[in-house]
């Protein structure tokens, strides 16, 4: 399978990550082990996860996501054949001794990198990300505590997540010029119904060459063509998310989804990440699955080639993302 790099970190991967956000929240360890196993045995093995996955669950406070992967590796003894990112920096509550657990300085970078490594019963992380823009912290002072798990081999490559076209340049360039790790890997929300990445960050990232793993990119499921209707996400996991792609402008997209999908043998979801991985700069979206089916559709998507006139059918369907 033709691989595909990040950035100029010398890591590269097939054009699908495999979003482990679901690890230990709608999908219980036992089916987790199961995604992860069809993954691995189909040729793929880049997987995404954070800290802070699912700290949202009732009962739950972060780190499960990592921990579901850490008992993985140790069963399977899979940790060479996969590419690992995770992320820091979004609120993981207060800590033992009552501190605060957010943010990009560099005391807790270097805790939460202690912290993924022993949930994830691994020595290294091969791309760790800024999960969030962190306006308190000089980047300087961010990138220098990369730079010293770099040094001492726990991290191979570092990357961005929710980081604004201008906060991203400004780091890229303090790199170059201090001689300091570069961000190497953008993770934005981006699909055909969010296509705001395009504006400024897509030139940006390709100019600078650096890699490209959108979030969300089945615009958390509404993508699958599964929500057809008002209310019709009512109660599930994803409700609040789902819910405002409803409108007419959703549903317009879902029918050339469908169109385009019949043309070429191939799911509404297959097609919506296909179109992804066809865009220029692109490194892989990020997809997740609560079940063996789900990510083998998932994994259909790499051998979905789009024509012209399949791309140029969708890029007007969601020209300006589905809620401008």
């Amino acid at each position: 399978m033709d691989k595909r790099p990040i950035g100029r970190s010398g890591l590269a991967v097939a054009p699908l990550c495999l979003g482990a956000n679901v690890f230990g929240w709608t999908a219980d360890e036992a089916t987790s082990f199961s995604i992860l196993d069809r993954f691995v045995e189909a040729g793929f093995g880049f997987i995404d996860t954070a800290d802070v996955y699912s700290r949202w669950a009732p009962g739950h406070a972060g780190g499960e996501s990592e921990a579901v992967i850490g008992r993985w590796f140790k069963a399977r003894g899979a940790r060479d054949r996969v590419v690992l990112a995770t992320k820091v920096g979004m609120d993981m509550g207060a800590g033992p001794s009552g501190g605060s657990r957010v943010g990009l300085a560099p005391a807790r970078i270097a805790q939460a990198c202690e912290a993924s490594l022993r949930r994830l019963q691994t020595d290294r992380i091969d791309l760790y990300q800024s999960h969030a823009d962190d306006a308190g912290t000089p980047q300087d002072e961010t990138l220098r505590a990369y730079e010293r798990l770099i040094r001492d081999g726990k991290v191979r490559a570092i990357g961005a997540s929710n980081f604004s076209a201008r906060r991203l340049g400004e780091a890229l360039s303090l790199s170059e010029r201090e001689g300091l790790p570069r961000y190497e890997c953008l993770q934005p929300d981006y699909s055909l119904a969010e296509r705001g990445y395009e504006a400024e960050l897509e030139p940006l990232c390709r100019a600078e060459n650096v890699g490209v793993i959108g979030y969300f990119s089945l615009a958390a499921g509404f993508l699958t063509g599964k929500y057809r209707a008002a209310g019709s996400a009512a109660g599930r996991a994803r409700e609040n998310r789902v819910e405002m792609y409803l409108t007419p402008r959703g549903f317009a997209l879902l029918d050339a989804l469908d169109a385009v999908g019949e043309a070429h043998g191939a799911t509404p979801a297959q097609v919506a990440l296909a179109w992804i991985m066809a865009r220029p700069g692109i490194t892989a979206p990020i997809a997740s699955a609560t079940s063996v089916a789900q990510l083998d559709e998932l994994i259909g998507a790499a051998r979905v080639s789009l024509s012209a006139d399949a791309i140029a059918r969708l890029d007007a369907a969601s020209a300006g993302g589905i809620r401008a």
